[in-house]
């Protein structure tokens, strides 16, 4: 009698662990919509659906005569981004048909936009691209999404196309370089990136991508970030100290730096996403539709 209770109370033990396991491995819908700051659905304008802080671009251009100093202009130009109501994977979508003089960039302010914090903080990116990876693309460099203060390589967030041929698809991490010092290259092994060589990706197809992020400006060698392409887990960059370093006033959320195709659905998000729920945003590419609806005019 008392083996047979005992082997029903450790089936039961297991069932309970089983359904433990089941809860924590699927996704909800409403929490990860929870979970956003900043959205963009480019149904009908390039202004964010969701943002507490400035939800229109703008556009920083280099300056004409003093190095590594910018010049910033209100707005956009209309003729190079424009909104393809038809073309999205989800309704509308942003496309970008050239390449702006002056090494001109598109952004929004990251202030009140982006889970900063200058003592640690945790967020996401989420995105949906459509572009030929080897014909559309002119520049040396392409950016879909790059989330800065000084530049990629100095407190920078971002995935790219670099210059090899064929392109490359890379998702880098660089911690900010303090005062006199120099930081580390990308192509040094040791560099904080991912690399998927030779991405390939055609213009008749749309992928996803989403960045996550962790323990960042903690000041420990606790870091995590990782790359996502179309719901699967690409590669990490981890166990370091990974500072942005950011005056959040001057940070930027910059998208579609010499990028030449179609951008959808772009987000951030508080924390980072499980790889539950960004399976789940690459599963229903309108999933984040529904805060249009919910978001205060701004």
């Amino acid at each position: 009698m008392t083996n047979r209770i005992f082997s029903r109370c450790r089936c039961l033990l297991a069932l309970g662990t089983v359904g433990l396991m089941l809860g924590t491995c699927s996704a909800d819908e409403s929490e990860i919509r929870k979970a956003v700051t900043f959205y963009a659905s480019f149904d009908e304008s390039l202004k964010a659906d969701v943002g507490v802080g400035q939800r229109t671009p703008d556009t920083r251009f280099n300056h004409p005569t003093e190095k590594g100093q910018f010049v910033f202009e209100k707005g956009v130009d209309q003729k190079v981004f424009t909104i393809a109501k038809t073309k999205g994977i989800a309704a509308g979508a942003l496309e970008a048909v050239d390449v702006l003089a002056k090494n001109g960039r598109i952004f929004y302010p990251a202030k009140e936009n982006i889970a900063f914090k200058k003592d640690g903080w945790s967020g996401s990116v989420s995105m949906w691209c459509k572009t030929d990876s080897d014909k559309l693309i002119k520049a040396k460099f392409c950016d879909p999404v790059q989330i800065t203060q000084k530049g990629a390589n100095n407190g920078g967030l971002w995935f790219d196309f670099n210059d090899a041929r064929p392109r490359d698809l890379r998702h880098g991490a660089f911690p900010m370089i303090p005062e006199g010092q120099k930081g580390i290259g990308e192509n040094d092994p040791n560099a904080p990136m991912v690399r998927v060589p030779g991405i390939g990706w055609k213009s008749a197809d749309w992928h996803h991508v989403a960045l996550t992020f962790k323990n960042l400006d903690t000041g420990k060698p606790d870091a995590v970030t990782a790359l996502y392409i179309d719901g699967k887990l690409i590669g990490e960059v981890r166990d370091r100290a990974i500072a942005m370093g950011w005056d959040i006033e001057k940070a930027g959320i910059y998208v579609s730096i010499n990028y030449i195709g179609l951008l959808d659905e772009f987000a951030l998000f508080d924390r980072s996403l499980t790889v539950e729920e960004v399976a789940l945003l690459h599963k229903k590419p309108d999933l984040l539709s529904p805060l249009k609806k919910m978001a205060a005019p701004k």
